[in-house]
């Protein structure tokens, strides 16, 4: 039995990504920044074949935890950055977790001879931080691919900057070493959208469906979105599980960075789509899909299943 080691394995990506492996036949290692916070991974013990998961404590600044937590991981997969929109202070919240986590994550693994493949949980902010806006010089009908130049702008939200800056981090770490003895696959989803598998209250993905649905705006960046009715490109979390799995089977995608992506619809239609009514515009393809669908092999839910099921 093959062991896999998924960092953030208990948030609303990660415990699909979980779920999915122990449906595979992996033993499953998940860390928990607080392992006496058991409501935040205890879902994860219902899940079918769950004798074969095990709970470490893991913060990605301790870089003894680290190495303790991928000891005997085959796969690895990097998914415990911090996704939250209401930020007091971005350094310690959001910058030092995210980019000297990636950091230390890197050297550990770099020194893990049991490791074969790492998957990094990216963000669509890898490619544009203006996200859910088009990057500066493109319009709402302009596509936006893995092909074009990735761009940063100072005045996007500090998440979309810490996760632009940890996948330049991949990128040089990548180039500055090439003879390593695993590789690195990373996917970068656009807005992930579903059903969470925990009743977990601190999920940024859960909440921000539960705003859109109820038309509720408790911040300014949330505010924006409904005030220029956004393209909002959206992608089902099980797609996104489905693709960590995919690209963690795979060799031949060292370096590659995919964008997960299905529809765009405005913010009004994803809001009627959550209240079960018909939207007014049409889908658009806005963040492209090609290569996830190619070389990965998904299929890509239409955005109205993710929806739909969140009120299930």
């Amino acid at each position: 039995m093959k062991t896999v080691g998924i960092i953030g394995g208990s948030g609303f990506i990660g415990s699909h990504t979980t779920k999915k492996f122990l449906q595979e036949g992996f033993k499953v290692k998940v860390s928990a920044t607080d392992i006496s916070k058991t409501e935040k991974y205890k879902h994860l013990k219902e899940l079918q074949h769950a004798e074969n998961l095990e709970i470490l404590p893991l913060k990605v600044e301790n870089k003894q935890q680290l190495q303790e937590f991928v000891q005997d991981c085959e796969i690895v997969i990097h998914g415990g950055t911090p996704f939250q929109l209401d930020v007091q202070d971005p350094k310690t919240e959001l910058f030092d977790p995210t980019i000297k986590g990636t950091e230390n994550f890197l050297e550990v693994i770099k020194d893990t001879p049991s490791v074969k493949k790492v998957v990094f949980i990216a963000s669509v902010a890898a490619y544009n931080t203006n996200f859910p806006l088009p990057p500066d010089g493109k319009t709402p009908d302009d596509t936006i691919g893995e092909s074009d130049e990735p761009f940063m702008s100072e005045e996007s939200h500090p998440y979309a900057q810490a996760k632009f800056i940890a996948n330049q981090t991949v990128e040089k770490f990548i180039q500055d070493h090439p003879d390593l003895h695993f590789e690195i696959t990373s996917v970068s989803p656009v807005a992930v959208m579903g059903k969470s598998l925990s009743n977990r209250e601190d999920s940024t993905s859960s909440g921000l469906q539960f705003l859109f649905k109820n038309n509720i705006a408790p911040n300014p960046f949330v505010q924006m979105l409904f005030d220029t009715d956004a393209e909002f490109a959206i992608v089902d979390v099980k797609d996104v599980a489905n693709a960590i799995y995919s690209a963690s089977q795979k060799n031949g995608l060292h370096g590659k960075n995919y964008l997960l992506s299905s529809e765009s619809w405005k913010v009004s239609d994803v809001s009627a789509m959550l209240n079960g009514k018909q939207p007014k515009h049409s889908a658009k393809i806005v963040y492209k899909n090609d290569s996830a669908k190619q070389e990965l092999g998904i299929q890509f839910n239409p955005a109205l299943t993710p929806l739909s099921e969140f009120n299930d």
